[in-house]
């Protein structure tokens, strides 16, 4: 019985290692596949990057800023501060966009700059922020104009005048001055339009009642606490000449 089963196990010796070795065939084949995929694959283009926020709007902020003569910085600080990048943006009170601007300034920013319908939009959101950063340059000078545009011109004034900015305010000038330090300020001396076009005229801002304009407008605002907004400005970052100056003669810093 014995000598009948020895073949048997032979052959089953035999046939063990056939199964090895066709099995190492099938995986070296797939191994070398692999490895002709893995070497064709840099010749591949690479996938697309997604632009940052900010390089994503970087041209129209550089259009904005050419076009309204004001330092790229600015654009980018009040940008930052109001919307975070936010495109889709819209405040409690319902700032739009990138730049937050509430509904009736955006009204007529786009018929006067000549935008489209969408406030929405990142190019003429910047540009109809920026041309508003612009007119509150001209009006009120630095730091005035960082709250101006955060607050309305209206409250700004008011603040002249004795009443106090809101915390989200002043917290804004802040972030806003800290941002911008001193770097190009320099390249906003010059108005963006002409001199018969002065900011009493400017159709964003109403007249005063007696339809006269006092050099106190001209003044940063001091709070009740005897804060000066300028103090609020310095508090933030390195003192430099030249950006966060006072108005103390009545005259408007560009």
């Amino acid at each position: 019985m014995s000598a009948r089963r020895r073949p048997t196990s032979q052959a089953g010796t035999h046939a063990l290692p056939r199964a090895v070795w066709h099995s190492a065939l099938i995986l070296f084949g797939g191994l070398c596949i692999a490895c002709v995929v893995l070497a064709a694959a840099p010749a591949q283009s690479p996938p697309a990057v997604m632009p940052s926020a900010r390089n994503r709007y970087e041209a129209h902020i550089a259009e904005a800023a050419r076009r309204f003569r004001l330092p790229p910085t600015w654009i980018r600080a009040v940008l930052g501060a109001e919307s975070a990048g936010d495109q889709r943006a819209t405040s409690r009170k319902g700032a739009m966009g990138l730049m937050q601007i509430v509904p009736n300034t955006w009204s007529d920013l786009r018929v006067r700059y000549h935008l489209g319908a969408d406030p929405y939009d990142p190019h003429d959101n910047i540009i109809a922020g920026s041309a508003y950063i612009r007119e509150l340059v001209d009006r009120y000078g630095s730091p005035g104009w960082i709250a101006a545009y955060n607050a309305g011109p209206r409250r700004y004034e008011a603040s002249l005048q004795g009443r106090r900015l809101p915390r989200e305010t002043l917290a804004n000038v802040t972030i806003v001055a800290s941002a911008i330090g001193s770097a190009g300020a320099a390249k906003a001396t010059r108005p963006a339009v002409s001199a018969s076009r002065d900011w009493k005229r400017a159709p964003l801002f109403a007249k005063p009642k007696n339809g006269k304009q006092t050099d106190s407008l001209m003044q940063p605002a001091r709070p009740r606490d005897g804060t000066s907004l300028a103090g609020v400005a310095h508090s933030n970052r390195t003192p430099a000449s030249g950006l966060f100056a006072h108005e103390a003669r009545g005259r408007s810093a560009p």
